[in-house]
């Protein structure tokens, strides 16, 4: 059967979705990224492999995420696109009526204003990370507390105390104080869980054009595991939130979408590398400073299986032909830590 895949490579977590030729995942993998997104898309390949085999009849592949043109280059995507547009798209699979996505990942958080099925505009969190799942994280492990117990810990409180929301330097200030002051943990997270709240509707969700949050409302995103800021949400909009069945793979499920609408359109084969060597390769990223004008670029090389397969960073075209030799440079070069390893095999 024809298949399509979606990966969203994050900052945080790395997710992949394979779709089968009816729209629906038939298989779904979420794992934390821990800082090495190339190990993290080895090992995600290596578990596809594992469990569905690697002959998978691939006709199309899309990449989504702050990651998505290493991954796009890794692995042959044939759609590279941002989550905004793949969260979105995904969203309007699952329910055509949407009006409103609130997505909060581990480091950023947005909102997608859509209307007649037709995304409007969105919104992102810019300077400040509250309300993220990496700031959920720290929080839930300096109480002492598991993150899977954090929203219900929540839901049992009787009188959550007033948090400074307002930014996420200040929100663990004020907590580290109402601590102090021997508040319980239980009243502690839902305040803290309705400031964060709070600070998304009036800073992320306000928009100077005017636009409104719409129901229906759904709330997707890593953050959407937690009853607790699902709950704060819905008691500050005062209607529900719809937390869709793959709430934590929307953006892979919208990137594999994207791919299948790119293989109905175009027809002519996927750039896809293959599921076996994708679970074998050695991948390395290089850089160096080109000197052939006042600019100095830093230009990033991409080696996979010890073949040259991209280069980006440079502002002119100098760079675009692979075959150009980069040797001259490689003496002003400061390599990334961990350049020097020979791929990532060992990085498991």
């Amino acid at each position: 059967m024809k298949r399509y895949l979606g990966i969203d490579v994050g900052s945080v977590t790395t997710k992949l979705v394979v779709l089968d030729d009816d729209e629906y995942p038939c298989l779904t993998l979420y794992r934390r990224t821990n800082g090495r997104p190339i190990a993290a898309i080895q090992l995600m390949f290596r578990e596809l492999a594992d469990t569905m085999g690697d002959g998978l009849d691939i006709r199309g592949v899309g990449a989504t995420g702050s990651g998505r043109l290493l991954a796009g280059m890794m692995i042959g995507a044939d759609e590279v696109r941002t989550e905004i547009t793949a969260h979105a798209v995904a969203a309007r699979h699952i329910c055509p009526e949407v009006g409103t996505v609130i997505d909060i990942g581990g480091q950023d958080s947005k909102v997608i204003f859509i209307r007649d099925g037709v995304s409007t505009g969105f919104n992102m969190n810019t300077v400040c990370a509250a309300g993220t799942g990496s700031f959920l994280d720290h929080q839930a492990a300096r109480l002492g507390i598991p993150i899977e117990e954090f929203g219900d810990y929540a839901l049992r409180a009787r009188a959550p105390v007033k948090i400074a929301g307002r930014c996420g330097v200040f929100a663990e200030s004020d907590l580290i104080h109402k601590q102090q002051m021997g508040h319980p943990p239980e009243d502690l997270i839902a305040g803290l869980c309705l400031s964060l709240a709070r600070n998304f509707l009036q800073n992320v969700a306000r928009d100077p054009r005017g636009r409104k949050m719409r129901a229906p409302i759904l709330f997707q995103g890593g953050v959407a595991a937690n009853v607790g800021m699902r709950a704060a949400f819905e008691r500050l909009l005062g209607q529900p939130l719809a937390v869709p069945e793959h709430f934590t793979v929307m953006g892979a499920w919208g990137a594999a979408l994207l791919a299948r609408r790119w293989a109905r359109r175009d027809d002519k084969p996927t750039a896809f590398r293959g599921i076996a060597r994708l679970a074998t390769f050695s991948c390395r990223p290089r850089s160096f400073a080109c000197g052939d004008c006042a600019n100095a670029c830093e230009v990033t090389e991409l080696y996979l299986d010890d073949g040259l397969i991209s280069r980006w960073g440079s502002r002119c075209a100098k760079w675009d032909d692979l075959l150009r030799s980069s040797a001259d440079y490689r003496d002003e070069c400061e390599l990334p830590l961990g350049a020097e390893l020979v791929g990532v095999k060992a990085a498991t």
